[in-house]
């Protein structure tokens, strides 16, 4: 919309009592798009492809798609074609990353991950909960222990808990690699998912693990499982977005899989930019650019009379 037009509905627009703007209902018809109206717990009306009671409602009848987005472009490409969920990282001191990816998903469900080390007590993680669902958050995730969990869910905050592989908290489990695969871990894995789930989790992502033991897990336990490199047997399959697209270089992970090759061509555009530059270079060193197609031509007698004049001869 134009600025003029902009500033024109916005004039028209009522107002509250002390002359701020309405927050505005969501749509009715949304729900013929395929959209829940719904309000956050930050206090925004809001339209989203899910709640959490749908996405509960869902567990075990389907297997939905999640990625975690690192730009607003990745975002609205998401949105734009049909994945389920979506995680951004969100830090709660800098969260104009996170806010920005959030509008860019505007109807998309999307859950604020907050880093192990941001918060130190059961105080901090609360407020960082809120922090979050005050920028627009459905709900978090987090990897923190039953005893934060427990505090932050019961301030009525959605808190989805980390389980298998905890790549920050791997030396514990030795090091980038699967878990779960001797029955000691196995055990551990199944008695983590349950303290989760008795601290007031929702959710849980479960990490590189064996495909059969997420199956099994997970049918073992309310809570709505998030798959990242543990096999189909989830109900959610998670991947990041730079896997997906091949944002990098080789190695990958082994449990992804590259659906496009962003890499290469950035690669190959990096190439295109070195040559426009040299090109540019070349153009002003041979003296083809500027050409006459791109300069202004001064009007006639123009520069005689600012000679007459700079030089101390005016014209009378």
């Amino acid at each position: 919309m134009p600025h003029g037009e902009n500033s024109l509905k916005l004039k028209n627009m009522p107002m509250n009592p002390d002359g701020t703007l309405p927050n505005a209902l969501p749509p009715r018809d949304a729900y013929q798009r395929g959209l829940h109206r719904t309000m956050t717990l930050g206090g925004q009306y809001a339209t989203r492809n899910y709640t959490i009671k749908h996405l509960q409602e869902l567990k075990g009848k389907t297997v939905l798609t999640e990625t975690m987005p690192f730009t607003t472009s990745e975002a609205a490409a998401a949105q734009e074609a049909g994945i389920d969920t979506l995680k951004v990282k969100f830090d709660p001191s800098s969260p104009a990353s996170a806010i920005a990816i959030r509008n860019a998903a505007s109807n998309t469900f999307m859950t604020f991950c907050i880093g192990l080390t941001k918060v130190a007590t059961v105080e901090e993680a609360v407020r960082a909960g809120f922090d979050a669902m005050e920028a627009g958050a459905d709900g978090i995730m987090c990897q923190w222990g039953p005893e934060f969990i427990r505090a932050v869910s019961s301030v009525g905050i959605p808190v989805q808990a980390h389980a298998g592989l905890v790549p920050r908290l791997s030396t514990w489990t030795g090091g980038l690699k699967a878990v779960g695969k001797t029955i000691e871990e196995a055990i551990w894995i199944f008695k983590q998912i349950q303290s989760f789930e008795k601290a007031g989790a929702w959710a849980v992502e479960v990490e590189v693990v064996p495909a059969e033991l997420l199956k099994q897990l997970s049918c073992r336990t309310a809570l709505v499982t998030s798959s990242i490199g543990a096999g189909s047997g989830g109900d959610i399959q998670f991947m990041f977005a730079e896997d997906i697209l091949g944002n990098h270089a080789p190695p990958y992970p082994r449990h992804t899989k590259q659906y496009r090759n962003l890499f290469k061509m950035e690669q190959a555009m990096q190439v295109e930019r070195i040559e426009g530059f040299r090109d540019y270079i070349s153009d002003v060193q041979g003296g083809r650019f500027p050409g006459p197609e791109h300069i202004v031509k001064a009007p006639e007698g123009l520069i005689e009379q600012f000679l007459d004049a700079v030089d101390g001869n005016p014209r009378q």
